[in-house]
């Protein structure tokens, strides 16, 4: 048995922490989402999403959008709205209490890719995205090819 680690794992581990360290942030700024609530605010459009869209990008089920939304809403973080192309439609769009945490998740972002920057350095980090954004051409569903 080989003690090196699959690719997925390697992956993996560093992404988790950078999670960790968003939440930690989030939380101490006196957000209190999980995860897969994040993932769905993270989808929304700047003008609204529907909820069928957000299932999808999102890659879950219609059924877990709506709970994610209705999560959401009483949280305070979104709020339905009437579609106006569409009257029989509701867009879920973002509330100022969601757009207050995105700086707050993107200064915890980046205070981590410093931290990468100063352990790799430029060239090795910088290898890394060009190789991370090759392999996404072909495992991300939802790039425009």
């Amino acid at each position: 048995m080989s003690d090196e680690l699959g690719l997925g794992v390697l992956l993996f581990i560093p992404y988790r922490e950078m999670e960790r360290r968003v939440f930690a942030a989030l939380a101490e700024a006196g957000h209190t989402l999980t995860p897969a609530q994040a993932r769905l605010l993270a989808r929304i459009d700047p003008g609204g999403s529907r909820a069928v869209d957000l299932a999808e990008s999102a890659q879950v089920t219609k059924q877990t959008a709506a709970y994610l939304v209705d999560q959401l809403e009483r949280a305070g973080y979104v709020e339905r709205v009437p579609d106006p192309t569409d009257g029989r439609a509701r867009l879920i769009r973002l509330t100022p209490l969601a757009e207050s945490a995105r700086p707050v998740a993107d200064a915890a972002t980046a205070a981590v890719e410093a931290e990468w920057l100063a352990h790799l350095g430029p060239r090795r980090l910088a290898a890394l995205r060009a190789t991370l954004t090759r392999l996404r051409e072909i495992t991300d569903p939802f790039l425009d090819h």
